[in-house]
Order: structure tokens, then C-alpha cells, then sequence
């Protein structure tokens, strides 16, 4: 075997068998290489794509606490707005009752309507 090597198509064959394995080599370092380097890249998209999303979530997240905020000083306001409208219709209805009683006396007539009605009444509005 190693006699066929010192022919010279034997020297030729093995020159042209070391540079088909020179090639090869060559040709899986790159992808070697390649397939590293890709890795390397890909690891710091997805780094990058993660954190991207977290502060897309952070963000999402920060919007909804400042509407569900406001959503709720919009509530407070329209909670002491009726709050007051109803301690107007409240002051209005006992000064109505007032004038009417006031009208009352004035006439010397007398009001049938005893405290316990004028709860039940007051409840019934």
C-alpha cells in the first residue's frame, strides 16, 4: 500500500486526497465557526427580545394603573357630586317642611303629621 504512494499517480492521488481533506477541514471550521457565531447572535436577539417584551409589559402595565387611577378620582368626583346633590334635595326638603309648618301656624291650624310619620316620609324619598 504505502509502495503505490511512492508512484508517481500515487503522489498524485495523495496529493489530491490531502488537498480534497485540506478542503473539507476547511469547509467544517467555517461552518463550525459559523454555527458559533450564529449562537452568539441569536442568544443576544433573544436577550434583546426579551427584554423589548418586558418593557412593552412594563409600559401596558404602567397605562393601566394610570387609567384604572383615573377611573377611579372620576368615581370619587362623581361619588361627592351626588353625595352633595343629595344633601341639597335633603336641606331643600326640610326647608320646605319648615316653610310649611311655619305656614301653618301662621293660619292657626295644626299639622297632623307626628315625628314618626315625618321619618317614615323622610325614608320613603
Amino acid at each position: 500500500m504505502f509502495a503505490f504512494l511512492a508512484t508517481p499517480f500515487g503522489r498524485w492521488a495523495g496529493s489530491i486526497i490531502g488537498v480534497l481533506l485540506l478542503i473539507a477541514a476547511i469547509i467544517l471550521g467555517f461552518r463550525w465557526w459559523l454555527h458559533e457565531h450564529d449562537k452568539a447572535l441569536l442568544s443576544g436577539y433573544v436577550l434583546l427580545s426579551e427584554k423589548t417584551t418586558a418593557e412593552a409589559k412594563a409600559a401596558e402595565m404602567e397605562r393601566q394603573l394610570n387609567a384604572a387611577t383615573q377611573a377611579t378620582e372620576e368615581h370619587r368626583r362623581r361619588l361627592a357630586a351626588a353625595e352633595a346633590a343629595e344633601q341639597a334635595a335633603k336641606d331643600t326638603l326640610e326647608q320646605e317642611i319648615s316653610n310649611y309648618e311655619r305656614t301653618l301656624s301662621e293660619k292657626n291650624r295644626a299639622c297632623a303629621v307626628t315625628a314618626a310619620d315625618r321619618e317614615w316620609l323622610l325614608q320613603r324619598h
